[in-house]
């Protein structure tokens, strides 16, 4: 199992971080997260590595490094990054990170890390070895302004893991939610490719059991299906581009909201701009865009309109997030 949340490295050390639960059978998708570079801002092994934010950039990056990442899947119609299995050199699974993290002397921030995981596992009855540690800590590239990725790996793991989060939250003492400075923080690093006004942000993101504090340090959770509760296998379906669109309608099913990749079904929808197409649902594979809006409320969106065809034939969806 490669998944989201975990990491792969390739055979001259660039680390890319996995995305979705769908790969073709001789690639990984996933995006470049770190590579080597003398100037980088963070150091393992005595070798510098620079981090890597945007997907343009990523993409940018790989032209010169690795144009043979960049390929068109003939499943998802687009051109994504896909490393070859056979350029994988190393696999970071983050529930053998917690574990080992257990077995050993700790940073401060990996000892917050390994206290949210053990109080979620506690609260919320589930199996400690279903939860794993993400991101820089994953792949021993934490800096000074690192924060905590957590993982939940599984369907009910990930419900009764949200439910205990919130309960958490409400407690308020070592586990806690944003306060106004922590969400205005939040808000600028996300105010480059959002176009959410800070009311509705705010709004949005006090509702949430996803991120906020343990120990005075950020963490951000991610709730992740096991593939055989996803029901699709890669190439099952084809997606089309078709263009974008800005759409309005209201969430009939938010029972995959809380999950990356998530998922809005939607009733009464209808294209307010852009691509003219009957959209069922929306759909994101950015972690941010999960939870985002419940059953009943009215929602508008902006994204890409892709065409879904299988057996059963076809229908439409809002991607947003890229």
């Amino acid at each position: 199992m490669i998944v989201e949340g975990f990491f792969i490295e390739d055979l001259d050390g660039l680390i890319f971080d996995v995305k979705g639960l769908l790969h073709p059978p001789n690639r990984v998708i996933a995006y470049l997260r770190y590579f080597p570079d003398n100037y980088g801002e963070r150091e393992r092994g005595g070798v510098r590595y620079r981090k890597v934010y945007s997907l343009a950039e990523r993409d940018a990056i790989l032209k010169v490094k690795k144009p043979e990442y960049l390929y068109f899947d003939p499943v998802f119609g687009i051109v994504l990054e896909g490393v070859p299995r056979k350029c994988v050199a190393r696999i970071y699974d983050p529930r053998e990170k917690l574990s080992q993290l257990l077995k050993r002397e700790r940073s401060e921030l990996a000892e917050a890390a390994v206290h949210l995981a053990l109080k979620i596992a506690r609260n919320a009855r589930i199996p400690l070895s279903s939860i794993g540690v993400s991101g820089s800590i994953l792949v021993g590239l934490a800096g000074e302004s690192s924060d905590i990725d957590l993982v939940v790996f599984g369907e009910e793991n990930s419900r009764r893991a949200y439910e205990a989060v919130g309960a958490l939250m409400a407690e308020g003492e070592d586990v806690k939610p944003y306060d106004e400075i922590g969400l205005k923080r939040l808000y600028e690093f996300r105010l480059k490719d959002t176009t959410m006004s800070y009311e509705e942000f705010v709004r949005s993101e006090r509702r949430k059991h996803m991120s906020g504090l343990v120990m005075n340090y950020d963490f951000f959770l991610r709730f992740v299906k096991f593939p055989e509760e996803y029901g699709e296998s890669y190439g099952e379906k084809r997606y089309k581009p078709l263009g974008y669109a800005l759409i309005e309608g209201i969430v009939s099913d938010d029972s995959d909201a809380i999950f990356t990749p998530c998922r809005y079904v939607l009733e009464k929808s209808r294209v307010l701009d852009g691509v003219k197409k009957p959209v069922g649902e929306v759909f994101s594979l950015r972690g941010r865009f999960s939870d985002q809006a419940k059953e009943g409320e009215k929602i508008i969106a902006r994204g890409k309109i892709e065409a879904v065809t299988s057996e059963e034939g076809e229908y439409f969806k809002l991607v947003i997030g890229g």
